[in-house]
């Protein structure tokens, strides 16, 4: 057995050879699936995630040479892990001595074992731990989760951040260099010390959320894969802390959201706005889980921002099924957590309220205090608003432009097409 990573573990039988195509579609399944929690076996053992990841994607690479030949492993995660292994085995031995160098190829050494398991042992949740580390720059944290424990790239990761690819790119790669000459631990902390890093994991998990609901058809596998796994780990936090309501709010605001996942298209595939959903196609089992969470945070009485966005969401289920406008209640809602957040997308969605209750030319005026916000220029939904709002207030050759403006910036051929029509509208 050589360490060069291309030939396959001793102890992996190999299946029936299969076509190119069909090895492609293995290995991008096993990737989707896996990736997040292979890095973080990998890291938990290096320190050194950017190595980590860097071998995984050598295995990866070995694999679509490999297994076209040989055929796919029976078990494609401990062969990936296996083969990552060896190569980080390897980077040590050139990279390191003395010391260090033994100390690294011991605790690659005692992976062995794992690699004849059907189990890997899941680290994930310790690796979002250490990637919110107070050592590493808290407006990083939650990007990094992002990229190191579900596989997001830079460019997708900044876009859910409204920064550039390039700057989040840099910044991303000097994180991971400080957990690895800090050499960070990858645990679960203390409870006294999991409060403060517990916003970041959080924020992570919605972003992620977000990024994979953008799907909302569910063609796109990568992003049904990465609502899946985000799921996942919000269960696994609320699970972990079930004591914490942000927790339990989060959980329940990702359950309302994609309850309504089937609703926002139409049989042909057009995108249908939430005003326009039928509520007896949202998922009746996930809206009880979510109103039960709910509650469960409620009665802890410690509001945040999760719980109230989970409030929201509740407040649409309520008046869809009820047929009543309760808006006087939802601008309350939304009050409160501008006031906890600050932040110019509530401060947007606020202003379609305000439309509901006092009128069109209330709600733009409600939403110059945004308008200066440099980071809203390539922000679709506030051109999406601001183009509603203006179509409402009869400023038809300004809401014209506005939508000419969220058109250009939407990214979903079928909310594009919607977004046309509503323009086309205005004659």
């Amino acid at each position: 057995m050589d360490h060069t990573g291309v030939t396959a573990p001793v102890n992996e039988r190999m299946t029936v050879r299969e076509s190119d195509e069909q090895v492609r579609g293995t290995a991008d399944a096993v990737a989707r699936r896996s990736y997040g929690k292979l890095v973080a076996f990998l890291s938990a053992r290096t320190r050194d995630v950017a190595a980590a990841e860097d071998a995984l994607s050598e295995a990866f690479a070995t694999a679509l040479a490999v297994w076209p030949l040989q055929g796919c492993p029976s078990n494609p995660e401990a062969w990936l892990l296996t083969v990552a292994r060896r190569k980080l085995i390897d980077l040590a031995r050139r990279q390191h001595s003395g010391e260090m160098a033994a100390a690294q190829l011991q605790l690659l050494a005692e992976g062995e074992e794992w690699a004849a398991e059907a189990d890997i042992p899941d680290h994930r949740l310790a690796l979002m731990f250490a990637c919110a580390h107070p050592a590493i720059e808290k407006s990083i944290h939650a990007p990094l989760i992002l990229q190191v424990v579900l596989g997001l790239d830079a460019k997708a990761i900044a876009s859910a951040f409204l920064t550039s690819p390039a700057a989040m790119g840099k910044r991303l790669v000097r994180a991971k260099e400080k957990i690895r000459q800090a050499g960070i631990p990858f645990s679960v902390p203390e409870r006294e010390e999991l409060a403060e890093r517990l916003d970041t994991v959080l924020e992570a998990i919605y972003a992620a959320f977000a990024e994979g609901w953008t799907d909302p058809d569910g063609s796109d596998a990568a992003r049904r894969d990465l609502t899946e796994e985000v799921m996942f780990l919000a269960r696994l936090v609320s699970g972990l802390l079930p004591e914490e309501p942000e927790a339990l709010g989060l959980l329940a605001l990702m359950l309302h959201a994609e309850a309504r996942r089937d609703a926002r298209r139409t049989a042909s595939g057009e995108y249908v706005p939430l005003a326009e959903q039928d509520p007896s196609s949202w998922n009746g089992a996930m809206i009880v889980e979510a109103e039960a969470l709910l509650q469960r945070a409620s009665a802890l009485r410690c509001i945040g921002r999760y719980q109230i966005e989970a409030a929201l969401q509740s407040a649409h289920v309520y008046r869809r099924r009820s047929g009543h406008a309760n808006w006087a209640e939802v601008m309350q809602l939304y009050d409160a957590l501008f006031a906890l957040t600050g932040s110019p997308v509530v401060v947007i969605n606020r202003a379609l309220v305000i439309a509901e209750l006092h009128g069109a030319s209330a709600a733009l005026e409600s939403m110059q205090e945004v308008v200066a916000d440099a980071r809203l220029a390539e922000y679709q939904p506030y051109w999406a608003a601001r183009a509603e709002l203006l179509a409402k207030a009869g400023a038809h050759s300004e809401a014209r432009e506005a939508y000419e403006i969220a058109i250009g910036l939407e990214r979903d051929p079928a909310v594009r097409r919607f977004l046309q029509r509503q323009r086309s509208r205005l004659g």
